[in-house]
């Protein structure tokens, strides 16, 4: 995380209230902008294990991708981007809903976020994950996902389960 990045300020209701930089807006708990990307193949979700230098939720197992929007920048527009920089994945991303959540790290940070969740599938089964934000990735079925934040939820980041009631798989490919 560098000291350039910005995050756009929201209000619960989502309503841009302004821009604050993104480290401080963690530190300060300010409510901002994000989304969680989830992509799909062959009834499975493809997870993602956070990096173990991200400056939260470390080792972490979370949906395919997940960030905040630049300033002027459309939501869809922001996943696609970032979902190629961090998973290697070129795809069409479709928006499903949004939700607002509040999360607190042991390092002092706090997510405080409306997060977009957005759904795709898989174009070509062949992407190559930066890692310097993925550790780890797995395919899995919903059902053993479930499963598994149940028994073991402090494996998983706070935001995942209730993105998940939001992130129903895309009944069609949203890719030509």
């Amino acid at each position: 995380m560098t000291a350039t990045e910005h995050v756009i300020l929201v209000d619960q209701d989502d309503n841009t209230l302004g821009v604050a930089e993104k480290l401080s807006a963690h530190e300060q708990g300010l409510c901002h902008r994000a989304f969680s990307v989830f992509i799909y193949r062959k009834g499975e979700l493809l997870l993602q294990q956070r990096a173990m230098k991200k400056y939260h939720s470390p080792g972490l197992w979370t949906n395919t991708c997940c960030s905040h929007p630049r300033p002027g920048e459309d939501i869809l527009q922001a996943g696609e981007r970032r979902l190629q920089e961090e998973m290697g994945i070129r795809t069409e991303l479709k928006w499903v809903g949004k939700f607002h959540y509040v999360a607190s790290f042991e390092n002092g940070l706090i997510e405080n976020e409306v997060d977009h969740v957005l759904v795709g599938s898989l174009k070509e089964e062949v992407f190559q994950v930066n890692d310097e934000e993925v550790q780890a990735y797995r395919w899995i079925s919903l059902e053993d996902l479930d499963r598994e934040i149940n028994t073991f939820p402090e494996r998983f980041t706070p935001w995942l389960k209730e993105a998940l009631k939001i992130a129903e798989p895309p009944s069609f490919p949203l890719h030509p």
